[in-house]
């Protein structure tokens, strides 16, 4: 009898680790709530969700890749190939809580905006840092925060790169 409760506890783990891995999961309550997504690429993926899932008003965040011209691309072919991918997390949040400004503050603090081949140890193409934007407005915060950066370093050029969703 032990041996069915443990295998049962087994199986309700291994499915509550499948279900929400990559998957944005919202239950009937929060889905009358409206949420806006962000996306950042920061080096390595799961380092950039757990700062970001850390937020207050962050429901969920995701990893995968983007910016890159094949789709659906597995992680052998963005590490060794030039799919033009970074490994990138989208950001779910609620925006009575938090702000865009808000998360690009986090993005910032948690890359190093002066390195253009990587993040940490992260080295090469699709560890790259960039600030996605989906319109205008995101843009022009995205290039406001940059100046802001900049002058606080005596002008040193961020080169992170700025590409749209």
């Amino acid at each position: 009898m032990t041996k069915v409760i443990f295998f049962i506890i087994i199986l309700f783990n291994l499915n509550v680790f499948n279900s929400s891995a990559g998957t944005l999961i919202v239950t009937p309550a929060e889905s009358k709530n409206k949420y806006e997504k962000a996306y950042f690429a920061g080096g390595c993926f799961w380092c950039m969700e757990e700062s970001f899932d850390k937020v207050k008003g962050v429901i969920k965040s995701i990893s995968g890749y983007s910016g890159g011209h094949v789709k659906n691309p597995t992680y052998k072919q963005v590490i060794y190939k030039d799919t033009g991918h970074v490994e990138a997390i989208a950001v779910y949040y609620n925006p009575k809580l938090t702000s865009y400004e808000e998360l690009l503050k986090v993005f910032w603090v948690n890359i190093d905006p002066f390195d253009a081949n990587g993040q940490f140890c992260d080295k090469g193409k699709s560890y790259r840092s960039v600030a996605f934007y989906q319109n205008t407005k995101q843009r022009k915060l995205i290039e406001s925060s940059i100046s802001s950066i900049e002058k606080k370093f005596n002008k040193k050029k961020i080169v992170t790169l700025v590409w749209e969703f």
